[in-house]
């Protein structure tokens, strides 16, 4: 094979590690969402404490879904790079 090219089953490994990667993320994100909203509702906050903590909720549910991508995406080319 050529040293540049990539075979078919690698590039299908990195298609299933690209939805493994988003699907997880987009798990977790919405799990850290539901625990904002179930704070939300245990407490009965309201108005503006309620706003910011769904805001708040949904942005960290963001910056961990990217984070899950990232490490996820990193660890499969070690992993690859390594020959695994």
């Amino acid at each position: 094979m050529d040293a540049g090219r990539e075979s078919r089953w690698e590039k299908d490994a990195m298609t299933v590690e690209i939805v493994f990667a988003l699907v997880t993320a987009a798990l977790l994100a919405a799990v850290v969402l539901a625990a904002a909203l179930v704070l939300v509702l245990v407490f009965g906050v309201s108005g503006t404490a309620r706003d910011g903590v769904l805001t708040g909720g949904a942005l960290v549910g963001a910056a961990t879904g990217v984070w899950r991508v990232v490490r996820v995406l990193r660890r499969f080319d070690a992993r690859r790079r390594l020959g695994h």
